[in-house]
């Protein structure tokens, strides 16, 4: 892949960051329901905890798909397809669940922040593993997906005091979309193009 990045590249790896940080999103919005005291630099630490993660977790998901690439590189547009397909879903799944897991936590604990910032970035270290399978080069999408992140969360957090929760759960589906579209047009270039 030549250095100089395309518009059309720039734009994909926009579109990843923006249907990765849904689940950020949907976080910040529960924590803002939850929290609606919550101070700028507070708001700060939560937001710079999930965009961190979920730009940490797609450089070492790509360290491992570099790996085993040539192992499977017949069938990496399949896995690479059958991965954004299967968090899309998840994603899409998961907005359409009425219920908030998030009601009994303390987003300011260490543990608990930690804890939702992995939980968040699962999803971004699949990708990652996908782009290892596909060659794609990381650092510039890494730091996308948690620039986008750090905006989506500091936005959610915002929101969360202003409107319903159930905004968040259509987010999360918004991203499953997003996501379930990119793996479609990934099968489509590596088949017929």
């Amino acid at each position: 892949m030549p250095l100089a990045m395309t518009v059309f590249q720039f734009i994909t790896f926009l579109l990843i960051g923006l249907g990765l940080s849904f689940d950020s999103f949907a976080v910040s919005v529960s924590v803002g329901l939850l929290r609606r005291d919550i101070r700028f630099f507070q708001a700060c630490k939560i937001a710079f905890s999930l965009a961190f993660f979920q730009g940490v977790f797609p450089v070492i998901g790509w360290m491992i798909g570099n790996v085993i690439e040539e192992l499977i590189s017949t069938i990496d547009h399949w896995i690479a397809f059958g991965l954004l397909f299967a968090i899309g879903g998840k994603m899409i799944y998961e907005g359409i669940k009425d219920e908030n897991a998030l009601t009994h936590l303390n987003p300011f604990k260490l543990t608990v922040l930690i804890g939702l910032s992995i939980a968040t970035s699962i999803d971004a270290f699949v990708v990652g593993i996908t782009f290892g399978f596909l060659e794609t080069p990381i650092i510039f999408p890494a730091v996308v997906i948690g620039s986008v992140t750090f905006i989506a969360s500091m936005l959610g957090l915002l929101f969360g005091k202003n409107i319903a929760a159930k905004r968040s759960h259509q987010s999360l589906i918004l991203g499953g979309i997003i996501l379930t579209l990119i793996g479609i047009k990934t099968l489509v270039e590596h088949l017929w193009f």
